[in-house]
């Protein structure tokens, strides 16, 4: 018989570090189908705040849900992103890029490290942060410290990420419950609801406004090889979405990482199809 779902985490959130202008984001985030507000993160950096249902409705991890949300952004598009997540006990950050295997850390509640000192070396690397200056300061977040809780953490990780560009606005705090940043963010002056269009939808709005708006969702569009590239991707994400349904634990990422291929490969192919190249 099905159980009850675990109650909801009011302490929970979380936060999606994009590295890409709004706008690029915008064209992505709506195939996640989860409600979200956007706004600027500092140069070259967007943030994406989700309402966060499955996890203050559904019962599911908070890490769990948003890595997953992470891959399927991250495979989808031509730039990293950044998953920053909390609850009650734990909080940490996952950094996906491409298909590579995401790298992220993780501490508990009081702040004690819970990861490997590597896996802030390898995340140093892929977001492109000195490999002395920055990275001793990534290895003090990953030594035990009694004045730093794990949101503390959080927060001095966002202060190293400014050596790249990141700059939050100050009322997006890491830690703060998920209906608390999402009322903060729809007060930034720049700050867009991600709408959740239907594919059939998706297709008729890039097929109407042309090239130059599908290019940031699917950059391989119009290329020679944009049929075969759609197939691939299509190809890649049935697996994931079969092997996600039949897990047990920790399919949300895996389905949504699958939804999300499918989605990219199946509005790329109808692009193609219905627009010839010349």
């Amino acid at each position: 018989m099905p159980t009850d779902a675990a109650p909801a985490d009011p302490a929970s959130g979380a936060l999606l570090l994009c590295r890409a202008a709004p706008g690029a984001v915008a064209a992505v985030a709506p195939l996640l189908r989860e409600p979200m507000q956007l706004t600027r993160a500092g140069e070259g950096w967007s943030v994406l705040v989700p309402e966060g249902g499955p996890w203050r409705e559904g019962g599911e991890p908070v890490d769990r849900v948003v890595t997953g949300w992470a891959g399927a952004l991250a495979v989808g598009a031509p730039w990293p992103v950044l998953a920053l997540w909390w609850d009650a006990d734990h909080a940490g950050f996952t950094l996906a890029s491409g298909f590579r295997r995401p790298v992220g850390f993780v501490w508990l509640s009081s702040g004690v490290p819970a990861g490997e000192d590597e896996a802030m070396r390898t995340f140093a690397a892929r977001v492109g942060l000195d490999p002395v200056l920055d990275v001793q300061a990534l290895d003090r977040l990953s030594e035990p410290d009694a004045a730093a809780d794990a949101r503390a953490r959080l927060r001095g990780l966002l202060a190293v990420l400014a050596r790249v560009g990141v700059s939050m606005p100050p009322e997006l705090v890491p830690g703060l419950p998920a209906d608390r940043l999402r009322e903060a963010v729809a007060l930034q002056p720049d700050s867009r609801p991600v709408e959740r269009p239907g594919l059939r939808e998706a297709v008729r709005e890039h097929g109407t406004v042309g090239h130059s708006r599908l290019g940031p969702l699917l950059p391989w569009t119009g290329a020679p090889g944009a049929p075969a590239a759609a197939l691939a991707q299509m190809a890649a994400g049935v697996p994931l979405l079969v092997w996600g349904l039949r897990r047990h634990g920790g399919r949300w990422g895996w389905i949504t990482a699958g939804a999300l291929l499918l989605a990219h490969g199946t509005v790329g192919l109808a692009y193609t199809v219905t627009h010839p190249r010349d």
